[in-house]
């Protein structure tokens, strides 16, 4: 049984913003623990201020860099801001394979920012699982903005609304057939668009393709997504605090239409709440009908073709609903 005490401490920590026991949290999250239920529990009420700010795209876009800057530019109005990198899983670990704190070497140390990475561990839609809670965790912890850098796997990066106030999708000049290629996906969700790389050939040409593609997207909220230049890797950096004005004047919108803010924030944690049931439930039919230790030996059987996995899968349901077999 997890101890109320500790959660109760560690909680405390975390609103008061100490990075190890914030740290632990997201870690406590990402293992699944069962205590990381009972600290999230904790930190709920205090959740629902910060600015989520998700950035999505192809990879190569640019989305780290463009999210040190981004990030840079709300240290320098002296607001606190945590980041989330959606890294891919390693093969063998299951842990993120890069490391942003290397790639944002100004940001790393700095005392009102707080990086983690996230590994996806095999889930798709560009947000690891326990992204969101980690997102909850940083809202909770009294950070004014969290950005949130997805893996970038393209259409798939649809999940970032489950987490996100602001999704800012990325693109860079040259992508030519990529672009009509993601419409169907993250095109619906973007509320702000980054060319970013924007000193490269081709850099109209993209824009005259997004404008086109945003004309047949009409939102039901009526805004109409802004296409920001960037270049986030000169020196200084270019169109970020455009990125950011951008950024500001959505939710400025959303803040006018309140009704917009509350029917997205309604979706988002009506998404979360279904995940939560699920995994519950999946947990729990996997271990009432595989506790035995049966599984290697099924796989095996199944392999062998002995078995087939639709009569394993339907008795798994049966087991765990207490239905009675076929023909019973």
């Amino acid at each position: 049984m997890p101890d109320p005490l500790f959660a109760d401490n560690l909680a405390k920590s975390i609103r008061e913003r100490r990075p190890r026991a914030i740290a632990r949290g997201i870690s406590l999250i990402e293992n699944d623990d069962p205590a990381a239920t009972d600290l999230l529990k904790r930190l709920f009420p205090h959740t629902g201020q910060a600015k989520i700010i998700g950035l999505t795209g192809a990879p190569g876009a640019g989305k780290s860099s463009l999210t040190d800057k981004l990030a840079q530019v709300y240290v320098e109005r002296c607001q606190r801001v945590g980041i989330i990198a959606v890294d891919p899983s390693s093969p063998f670990s299951g842990g993120a394979i890069l490391g942003d704190r290397i790639r944002m070497p100004k940001l790393a140390t700095h005392p009102n920012v707080f990086i983690r990475s996230m590994a996806t561990r095999g889930n798709l839609g560009g947000l690891a699982r326990a992204t969101t809670e980690a997102v909850l965790l940083l809202d909770a912890a009294g950070y004014d903005v969290v950005i949130v850098e997805t893996v970038g796997v393209g259409q798939d990066e649809v999940d970032i609304v489950k987490a996100a106030d602001v999704t800012v999708v990325v693109v860079v000049p040259g992508m030519g057939d990529d672009i009509q290629s993601i419409k169907a996906g993250i095109m619906e969700i973007g509320d702000v668009f980054v060319i970013n790389k924007a000193d490269r050939d081709g850099v109209e040409r993209t824009q005259m393709e997004l404008e086109a593609l945003l004309e047949l997207a009409v939102r039901a909220d009526g805004w109409r997504p802004p296409i920001v230049r960037t270049v986030a890797t000169a020196t200084p950096p270019v169109g970020v605090e455009d990125l950011a004005a951008a950024i500001a004047r959505y939710l400025s919108f959303v803040t006018a239409h309140p009704e917009v803010r509350a029917e997205r924030r309604r979706r988002i944690l009506e998404r979360r709440i279904i995940e939560l049931i699920r995994d519950r439930i999946l947990s729990h039919i996997w271990q009432q009908a595989l506790r035995d230790g049966r599984l290697k030996d099924t796989i095996e059987r199944i392999q062998n073709r002995e078995l087939d996995p639709y009569t394993l899968v339907d008795y798994i349901v049966r087991k765990s609903l207490k239905e009675p077999p076929p023909g019973s």
